[in-house]
């Protein structure tokens, strides 16, 4: 029931997605009576796969995570993620509040053993193919073993996209072992007596994008502000490339030519199709999606989910923990 734009959105990437995968069941949680509104109208074969879970109370996006930890017991993410704790689904996606998500993810899942914080990661479009950048906004306040455990989750996560030996970095603000503040440093000490670990050393924003580590490490603060920026970044070059196509006849005419090359970029690059961030640590897959996220969106944050059912990733993180972490 969260998101910006409700239910509504959500609603129709499930339809979406429905039709795309055959195999695909979904379950939707919240006001039974809303959603069942918006269902009216489809079919019977639609509808065969989809189930509706009631849930009477919703957690609003400013609001306190310990309060809905403890106030809203029938919130529809909680009842979502109880769904996924007592095995009736396998995944949990969810565009509200993102500090709830995280608190009630903690508190009903559980993380795996050897995990304080679980971290949200993403790929993030670079000129070799992807990265996973990690954490996005869980953790704001990190220390050093927490960037060491993000490093070893995203390694992990890596490798179940076929990436062999991933290169793990650090995102600093230098290359050189004396730049930095005292947690990357130290997270660079941990990260260099860690077995098993593929550790490159610091790269700068430029070089993420030039794809030099397959996996990049930071706080929440700053991977936030660094992914929140680059989607900004990407929409408004797209946008300005399209204003000076519109200037003069000859611009249009250079405008019609580029069109097909401008239209695949745009859609290589939109955020809505890079949409949705894995919480790993957890005993449960949760995604994250945008809560700006449209239709498109979030079927990218379904597809996701989907993906990682597939590769099992808890299980697989679980045993390469206890080989990385013990």
């Amino acid at each position: 029931m969260g998101g910006d734009f409700g239910p509504r959105s959500i609603v129709q990437a499930s339809l979406a997605c429905l039709n795309a995968t055959p195999s695909l069941h979904l379950t939707l949680v919240g006001q039974s009576p809303l959603l069942e509104d918006m269902l009216s109208g489809q079919s019977a074969v639609d509808r065969a796969r989809l189930t509706i879970v009631p849930a009477s109370e919703i957690i609003a996006m400013d609001e306190k995570p310990a309060q809905a930890l403890r106030g809203k017991p029938d919130a529809s993410m909680r009842v979502a993620l109880e769904l996924l704790r007592d095995g009736k689904v396998q995944a949990c996606v969810s565009a509200g509040n993102t500090g709830a998500l995280m608190a009630l993810s903690r508190y009903v899942l559980k993380t795996l053993p050897g995990i304080d914080r679980p971290a949200m990661v993403a790929a993030i479009p670079t000129q070799r193919g992807f990265c996973q950048l990690l954490d996005l906004g869980a953790n704001v306040d990190c220390s050093a073993e927490h960037l060491l455990q993000f490093a070893v989750m995203g390694s992990v996560a890596a490798e179940t996209l076929g990436i062999v030996r991933p290169r793990v970095a650090l995102l600093n603000i230098g290359t050189e072992d004396i730049k930095g503040n005292q947690q990357v440093k130290l997270a660079a000490t941990l990260l260099q007596a860690a077995r098993g670990i593929n550790y490159i050393g610091f790269v700068e924003g430029d070089g993420l994008y030039r794809g030099e580590a397959d996996v990049v490490v930071c706080d929440g603060f700053v991977g936030n502000i660094l992914l929140k920026s680059s989607e900004g970044l990407a929409t408004m070059i797209g946008q300005r490339i399209e204003t000076l196509f519109r200037q003069s006849l000859a611009s249009r005419v250079v405008g019609a030519l580029a069109l097909p090359l401008m239209r695949r970029l745009q859609a290589d690059l939109a955020p809505a199709r890079h949409n949705g961030a894995s919480f790993l640590g957890l005993q449960g897959i949760v995604i994250k999606s945008h809560g700006s996220a449209g239709v498109l969106g979030f079927q990218s944050a379904i597809n996701r989910a989907v993906i990682e059912i597939q590769e099992n990733l808890p299980e697989r993180l679980h045993g390469r923990l206890e080989d990385l972490l013990t």
